[in-house]
């Protein structure tokens, strides 16, 4: 389990740079979905690792980094939906 822990936490560190870079090099909208996507799988993988490890500031600082991204992904689909015409629950 460690081992495997140990993996998320690298593969999540480099999702993560990997949007970052992307944003930085305008490669990639900041406040578009892939970027929100790329930042809230990072969060995930990283929160898990972190929580393992008994890291605890820096789990809740991913947990809250999930929550905005879970935010700024329902706002962008909501938004798409309002400008298709699509009915959002």
């Amino acid at each position: 389990m460690p081992l495997f822990v140990n993996l998320l936490g690298w593969a999540g560190a480099a999702v993560m740079l990997y949007g970052y870079a992307m944003v930085s090099t305008s490669r990639m909208a900041g406040d578009g979905l892939p970027y929100q996507v790329i930042n809230l799988s990072g969060a995930v993988a990283l929160m898990v690792n972190t929580a393992y490890l008994a890291a605890w500031p820096s789990a809740i600082l991913n947990v809250v980094w999930g929550v905005i991204g879970l935010v700024a992904i329902g706002r962008t689909a909501g938004a798409r939906a309002r400008r298709e015409g699509v009915s959002v629950p």
